[in-house]
């Protein structure tokens, strides 16, 4: 008697193995005996950073400021980023916890959500942004420039994206161990042609700019290209075997790849006159290297969208208290190649921008609550009875936020506020809000003026 087909199984496709625990463990802290090495990590966190928008990011820089002012600003700028992000990855580590998930000490079960919202709505934009910039090459490379080819690009790397993200960690270390190598030989190929046809280093510090921008709006630019990125390392990092180990995975990534990228965009920009200026893809095309630029911006822009899924996954997961990301992962590229198919890759620069503002504050409140409030005592979270609303993170994120709309004179790209304060956005924005949460937690929440978690006494620390 033939066994009935029993047909498709749509459940196990979106919550997977129902039997067994979510393999990236979206709501607890990760067990020590999937924790990762060095090696590891740092190809995940490389190929996140290796993305063609920083190189956009560094040919728009250098061409407003010029080349040896741009140095100065992406020294400052990846500082800045590099540092903060390595010690979001050695708190994750120590804890073993997502972004969101830390979130939900320095906040609380209910302000956590703004951290999803802003976290994963970022990232769902993100993907949505970076779709089109290797859809439009492949559909350029092969002549097929019509608009319902690059429609069908959209919707087949939008899905090739999802595919990793889908896998979870294994999946994107795996593509990484692949792409990461090819990506550093082709970005350094690259760049010694691109020396070579503007006459020497000589002539590449002589390009001068356009001066059309300061060097706090060029800090927050360089920021801005990973900081919402950065701030969700730690989705990664919790995998680390170690606090040390996450440190040095994400400052390889962040200070060195990221400057790597950055720099390569620079000098594709002003020496080669290609449109999107500095774009990896059209430099290697003027360099002849056509058929190895599409190679390297499929690789470049898969890696870093991959880990974009895979962040607003787990910040589904968070939001509505779900112990799989997965059915996350696959409504938010959903939304995400439709933003693609209705052009959402233009607004590049400005999303940069909003990211710079806002997003480093929530970061800095992480780490001055870990660093210098739990100083890295944590309580696993089955031990702590979370407070709906932590008031000592919430008021230190606008604070920091407030300080960032008066640094930059903006509150969103086309909207001005008084530009009262000197320096830069990014960085004023995160030693506001580090100031303001120590402060308020020691002189409000310590003193029982304001609620905090309840932690027992024999509560275990990790």
């Amino acid at each position: 008697m033939a066994t009935p087909d029993k047909g498709f199984d749509w459940r196990r496709l979106v919550f997977g193995d129902e039997s067994l625990p979510d393999p990236d463990y979206p709501l607890e802290h990760v067990p020590k005996s999937e924790r990762k090495g060095l090696l590891s990590l740092s190809a995940v966190l490389l190929g996140f950073v290796f993305f063609a928008g920083t190189m956009w990011a560094g040919a728009e820089v250098g061409a407003a400021m010029g080349f040896q002012e741009m140095m100065v600003a992406m020294a400052i700028g990846h500082l800045i980023l590099g540092g903060y992000v390595a010690l979001l990855c050695g708190i994750s580590a120590k804890a073993g916890l997502t972004t969101v998930l830390l979130a939900r000490y320095s906040f609380g079960r209910v302000g956590a959500k703004w951290a999803d919202l802003l976290l994963g709505g970022t990232q769902v934009g993100w993907f949505g942004v970076t779709i089109p910039m290797v859809a439009i090459p492949t559909a350029t490379y092969f002549g097929l420039e019509t608009a319902a080819m690059v429609s069908g690009m959209i919707l087949l790397w939008g899905l090739l994206h999802m595919m990793t993200a889908y896998f979870g960690y294994e999946g994107m270390e795996k593509l990484s161990y692949v792409a990461v190598p090819v990506l550093v030989i082709v970005g350094l190929l690259s760049i010694f042609l691109a020396v070579g046809d503007v006459g020497g280093i000589d002539g590449l510090l002589g390009q001068t700019g356009s001066a059309e921008m300061s060097l706090g709006l060029a800090v927050t630019i360089i920021v801005g290209t990973f900081i919402s990125g950065g701030t969700q390392a730690p989705n990664w990092a919790r995998f680390a075997i170690n606090s040390r180990v996450a440190f040095w995975a994400g400052l390889i990534a962040f200070l060195v790849g990221n400057s790597f990228l950055f720099l390569s965009g620079a000098v594709g920009g002003a020496v080669y006159d290609v449109t999107p200026q500095g774009d990896l893809y059209q430099v290697l095309v003027a360099q002849g290297l056509a058929t190895v630029g599409l190679i390297a911006l499929i690789l470049n822009i898969w890696t870093t969208n991959d880990n974009a899924a895979y962040a607003f996954g787990v910040a589904g997961a968070e939001a509505f208290e779900f112990d799989r990301k997965r059915p996350f992962v696959l409504v938010g590229c959903t939304i995400g190649i439709l933003l693609a198919l209705a052009g959402a890759d233009g607004l590049l620069l400005p999303w940069l921008e909003l990211l710079g503002q806002y997003i480093p504050p929530l970061g800095a409140v992480i780490i001055a609550d870990f660093l210098l409030c739990w100083k890295l005592s944590v309580p696993r979270m089955e031990s702590v009875r979370f407070a709906g609303v932590r008031w000592t993170g919430i008021l230190a994120y606008l604070a920091g936020c407030l300080v960032a709309v008066l640094t930059a004179g903006s509150v969103l790209p086309g909207i001005g506020a008084p530009e009262l304060l000197p320096g830069m956005a990014a960085l004023n924005g995160m030693i506001a809000a580090v100031i303001v949460h120590v402060v308020v937690y020691y002189a409000l929440e310590e003193t029982g003026v304001l609620p905090g978690h309840h932690v027992p006494d024999h509560a275990e620390r990790l």
